[in-house]
């Protein structure tokens, strides 16, 4: 349920209702908005109708059923767009994000290159991963903290904020102290413990679609986040496992409109993935940026034919610096700037 404040409501009469909804055993959210004050009220959903009687209480519009299993995430709760701020980054604004890297850490020599490549290019976070979830044991891993030193030094010659991914809910704490985004990638968006961690560290927080997720589950793991008041929440479509072989995954660019629909959340497309060529990753870019994505990531290796992982997929700097020029026409054509 979401109790919905009259326009001018009062601090007092605020916190009385977030008094209430706690005394019957719910647990309160505060949505401020720029004309209204909601207080979603999260809890059994067979002990609801006692909230109706919030109404009673002053400065109370109205009390509404919310209607989505998804409740934090949902624009029943909150129908104006949440932008996430990193730092001067905002992600969900008029201005596309645009975060671009390699895919793992591979040296410190390869990741500065690539972090003042796509710098040059117009990409405000770097992403890079220090720990690598891989189908094969026998894959590179990852260089751990190591490589999260490294990225906390990228950030430090170029400006750029660091997103990158978390695989272990004790890891969290660690990882928090060098990232400025928390990354959940596709095979973790339903890891519980995970998400509850993350959750817990307010730090904003990339989550990545689950390669055989459908939207409803995407939304329900950002719940699990939002659950613990961290609204700094990104969704990312990243592509679903399909019958189709000729790309890595089929990149479901309806997930955004719909999403855009669906939630508040910032919703952003990762093409390297979703394709898993770099043939092919420009023409989903553009695609993505004219379907509404706020924002868009993208693998940039100098040296693809040497990456240690994903060199397929990944744009040499020069093909993404290409890139950039291209989606500055698009995000014009769309309201939007880069």
């Amino acid at each position: 349920m979401i109790i919905v404040m009259q326009a001018g409501a009062p601090e007092e009469q605020v916190q009385e209702v977030i008094r209430r909804v706690s005394e019957l055993g719910y647990h309160p959210h505060i949505i401020r908005g720029t004309q209204r004050t909601v207080v979603g009220a999260v809890g059994d959903e067979r002990g609801k109708t006692k909230l109706q009687s919030l109404e009673a209480l002053p400065g109370v519009e109205n009390v509404v059923p919310i209607l989505q299993p998804f409740k934090l995430a949902s624009r029943e709760v909150r129908p104006q767009r949440t932008v996430v701020k990193v730092g001067d980054v905002e992600i969900g604004a008029d201005r596309l994000a645009l975060m671009a890297g390699p895919c793992s850490v591979e040296s410190e020599a390869q990741l500065l290159d690539s972090a003042y490549a796509v710098k040059a290019a117009g990409a405000t976070i770097l992403r890079g991963g220090a720990f690598k979830p891989r189908t094969s044991p026998y894959s590179f891993q990852g260089l751990g903290e190591q490589g999260l030193k490294l990225l906390a030094k990228a950030r430090e010659a170029t400006g750029l904020r660091i997103v990158t991914e978390v695989l272990n809910p004790q890891d969290v704490p660690l990882v928090a102290r060098y990232a400025d985004i928390l990354q959940i990638g596709a095979r973790n968006m339903q890891n519980f413990a995970l998400l509850n961690a993350v959750g817990e560290a307010r730090k904003p927080v990339l989550l990545k679609r689950g390669m055989s997720a459908t939207i409803q589950e995407l939304l329900m793991s950002a719940e699990y986040i939002l659950s613990h008041e961290n609204y700094d929440v990104i969704l990312c479509e990243r592509g679903i496992r399909t019958f189709e072989t000729a790309t890595r995954f089929t990149l479901d660019l309806n997930a955004v409109p719909v999403l855009r629909k669906l939630t508040h959340l910032p919703v952003i497309v990762d093409p390297s993935h979703g394709t898993g060529y770099a043939d092919f990753v420009a023409a989903m870019a553009r695609a993505a940026v004219a379907a509404g994505a706020d924002g868009l990531m993208i693998e940039v290796h100098p040296k693809p034919e040497e990456a240690l992982s994903d060199g397929v997929q990944s744009l040499t700097p020069a093909r993404f610096a290409e890139l950039t020029r291209q989606l500055a026409l698009i995000a014009k054509a769309v309201g939007r700037s880069l």
